[in-house]
């Protein structure tokens, strides 16, 4: 897989410029919409061979994909099967999940992301997490709010941890850092980047 642009960046030491970056390209992206489309396919095809019948997904924003059309398509197969959207907790600085469904209450966040309001809290067995980059083996470069390594780091048991994104934001030579958790994981519209031996 190739970069669609020169990377002019200190791989391990200008994480910031680079998920600037980064996100630009996402959101300048001609074919976005034409990717979404393919990564919807690649995603539900995913899905059907999955024994998991609750996922934490999110509330797509800065030209993330939108996995929820997807993921509807997956929950209309079995009425026991539920989405959840995020709820930060202030206090912890941990994400909740609340389920989620076309049309269910909506309140903005601290940050100015929809959540569900009042909706059932319940503990998700797969998350879907947005990549603003990711790399070999599970890494990802997210937003730098740690978040999601927060909350993977406090889930018993852990849920299967899906990332997801679109291909020009491979960083091949993307390092771990100690507070990191891998993803088992990547989805890309070209396909399965990645996933873990144990799935």
């Amino acid at each position: 897989m190739t970069l669609p642009f020169p990377m002019n960046l200190e791989p391990s030491k200008d994480k910031r410029t680079l998920r600037r970056q980064l996100q630009a390209e996402r959101q300048s992206m001609v074919d976005r919409h034409q990717r979404s489309v393919h990564l919807q396919e690649v995603l539900r095809v995913w899905l059907i061979s999955r024994p998991e019948a609750t996922i934490g997904a999110y509330w797509p924003i800065k030209g993330e994909f939108d996995a929820l059309p997807a993921l509807y398509r997956w929950s209309e197969a079995d009425e026991a099967r539920r989405i959840g959207l995020p709820v930060i907790d202030r206090q912890s600085k941990q994400l909740r999940f609340h389920v989620w469904y076309p049309g269910c209450p909506m309140e903005d966040d601290a940050f100015g992301i929809p959540k569900p309001k009042d909706t059932e809290e319940f503990a998700p067995q797969m998350l879907l997490v947005p990549c603003v980059g990711f790399g070999a083996g599970g890494l990802r470069l997210g937003y730098g709010g740690g978040f999601y390594d927060r909350t993977l780091g406090s889930l018993q048991p852990r849920p299967v941890t899906v990332g997801v994104g679109f291909a020009h934001g491979f960083l091949p030579w993307l390092q771990s850092e100690p507070h990191d958790v891998p993803l088992d994981a990547m989805l890309t519209e070209e396909g399965v980047q990645w996933q873990s031996a144990a799935l």
